[in-house]
């Protein structure tokens, strides 16, 4: 049975690690060829060594145009085109507020995550047409559609991913390209640990933190992983979501359904404990309410 990317060329950018190395070994296992575009290049060799048939690494930094310009060369060059772009090279950026905004570190931020997708789909789209159509894929994040789950300069421009991502639809989905965007909640990545200046063999042991504490914080109640997001881009990637563009899909465990109100029934309601109500007190409440509706 042919896998569900058989025959398509993918370029994956952050892609010896997190999510990035997911989605290699998912759209390897379903039959595609990928270039995987990092900075990790000992990671990088390993997965070619892996997959010496399916996957070709190159260094590149997203924030160089020429370094984006030499990936998608190489699919062309080493595959013969180019059917998706995963664009999900990313890092915290700036953690500075309003009040101490750091220019440069705002700057540095846009160009990794806005700049470096646009830059991506301005290089595969001539690849693209020539094979008839694409699709592309920009992770985003939770944190672009709602306040408090990232830093303000990482917030604002995964908002300006998912906006990109829609505006790049309408321009190209005529031209048979598909845009979307992915949002992840809290997944188990280094991501977190190196946004915070910490090595990298620090970082790993932080996202295996976060992989045994995340599920205490959401509905779902595991952990987010690379496979859950890496699932989500197969489908985008794939012919199964042919008539989907200009988009985003939340994976995130339900944490944005709402307050932990909402989903957890120990969760005292703000409106009740506004009145001085705890939890223990709504529930003898409503336990007596209920009998006296049975009597």
């Amino acid at each position: 049975m042919a896998g569900r990317l058989e025959g398509k060329i993918a370029l994956i950018t952050g892609a010896a690690s997190g999510i990035g190395l997911g989605a290699v070994e998912l759209f390897v296992a379903e039959g595609a060829c990928v270039v995987a575009a990092d900075m990790q290049d000992e990671k990088g060799a390993m997965l070619e060594r892996r997959f010496p048939d399916r996957v070709r690494y190159i260094h590149c930094n997203v924030t160089q145009e020429a370094d984006i310009a030499r990936a998608v060369a190489l699919a062309d060059s080493q595959f013969g085109g180019l059917d998706i772009l995963f664009n999900n090279a990313g890092h915290g950026g700036s953690t500075t507020g309003v009040a101490d905004m750091d220019a440069d570190g705002w700057d540095a931020t846009f160009a990794l995550l806005v700049k470096g997708p646009a830059m991506g789909m301005k290089h595969a789209v001539p690849l693209m047409l020539k094979r008839g159509g694409g699709s592309i894929i920009n992770t985003a994040s939770i944190a672009g559609l709602q306040a408090g789950f990232g830093p303000l300069a990482y917030s604002s421009a995964k908002c300006a991913v998912i906006h990109m991502s829609r505006c790049a639809a309408a321009e190209l989905s005529p031209q048979r390209i598909r845009v979307n965007a992915i949002c992840p909640g809290l997944i188990a990545t280094s991501i977190f640990g190196a946004s915070m200046g910490l090595s990298r063999e620090v970082a790993d042991q932080m996202a295996a933190r976060v992989a045994e504490m995340g599920g205490k914080v959401q509905p779902i109640p595991k952990a987010g992983a690379p496979d859950d997001i890496a699932r989500a881009a197969l489908y985008l990637a794939s012919d199964d979501s042919v008539f989907v563009t200009g988009t985003h899909i939340v994976v995130d465990g339900g944490i944005t359904i709402g307050g932990r109100s909402s989903w957890d029934p120990t969760a005292g309601s703000p409106f009740l404990e506004a009145l001085g109500i705890s939890a223990e007190q709504a529930a003898e409440m409503r336990a007596a309410m209920a009998a006296a509706k049975a009597g």
